[in-house]
């Protein structure tokens, strides 16, 4: 019995060096081509190529190395039947609300107009704001109620959206309300997976909707959003500003516009990182519960895709 590892080469050494600690009984696969083939088991993934995981015969769990699971599922080549499960780590959500605070309160101080006036050697001691928010974050699943709950905590005004009905401490909308949820916000977090109904979610018609201007933070998916229309509604002022993690195709092309839009703030697509030692442990104890024949924690939703 081996597992295997599938993805980029720095998250594979730091998922090879926790794995080998915590389970030094099981051999480890990296990458698609290996003598061990059929006797890969289980296999942990991110960005894998298509195709990559025919030659494990005897695979039984895919476990996918962060939150998102579309390059699992875009990849048809994956027999249906073979069930997937992906990391769902408290230590992820620290991290991605602390980033998302992060870009919220940067933008309430007016920090980038204080940073510019440093630059210039400028004392601009009463010509900024502190922007009054209400903010709307799109998409209040596990990652994103904790999210809006931190943001609530704080004492900001903060209401959510999601497809079903959740039980909130703020204001929360769902299905057909989304017209109410976007009508009373100045600063949009979307916190949404990707999936066909969400792919480019961000667009132009949408920004036309928003109240103008509002602020948008995306740290969900790349193909969330349509950059070409971030930059025309920056420009038109729908959008006073965006704070991107994710991009359509990344690494972000060099000759992208975004690099250098004075309205746009970039971090590369660090928000919420794996922590490859619980991680370990979370694909460790989904493939005992899978072996032993009881229902798999933080499974994932072909029909759903998340």
């Amino acid at each position: 019995m081996r597992f295997a590892i599938i993805a980029p080469p720095i998250p594979t050494q730091k998922w090879k060096d926790n794995f080998e600690k915590i389970a030094p009984h099981i051999p480890l696969v990296i990458g698609k081509d290996s003598n061990y083939a059929e006797e890969v088991v289980c296999a942990m993934v991110w960005n894998q190529p298509r195709g990559s995981l025919k030659s494990f015969k005897n695979l039984k769990l895919i476990f996918a190395m962060g939150a998102g699971v579309d390059h699992i599922l875009k990849d048809d080549t994956i027999p249906e039947h073979i069930p997937i499960c992906r990391v769902v780590d408290p230590q992820m959500a620290f991290s991605m609300t602390n980033y998302i605070l992060m870009a919220l309160l940067n933008h309430h101080r007016s920090f980038y107009e204080f940073q510019s006036s440093q630059n210039r050697k400028h004392w601009a001691q009463f010509e900024f704001i502190e922007r009054p928010v209400k903010v709307g974050v799109l998409g209040i699943g596990y990652l994103g109620m904790r999210a809006a709950n931190k943001i609530h905590d704080l004492g900001f005004s903060v209401v959510g959206y999601s497809n079903s009905s959740k039980k909130t401490a703020f204001p929360s909308f769902f299905g057909n309300e989304f017209k109410e949820f976007i009508e009373q916000i100045n600063v949009l977090i979307c916190t949404v997976p990707y999936t066909p109904k969400t792919h480019g979610l961000l667009n132009y018609e949408l920004f036309q909707k928003l109240k103008h201007p509002t602020y948008l933070i995306n740290v969900s998916r790349g193909n969330v959003q349509i950059e070409k229309d971030i930059i025309k509604a920056l420009d038109m002022d729908l959008l006073s500003g965006a704070f991107l993690d994710v991009f359509e195709k990344e690494p972000l092309a060099k000759d992208s516009p975004l690099w250098n839009h004075p309205k746009v703030k970039i971090t590369p697509h660090i928000a919420s990182l794996t922590y490859p030692k619980e991680s370990t442990r979370q694909v460790l104890k989904c493939f005992s519960q899978l072996e032993k024949g009881l229902p798999l924690k933080n499974q994932v939703s072909r029909k759903k895709m998340y």
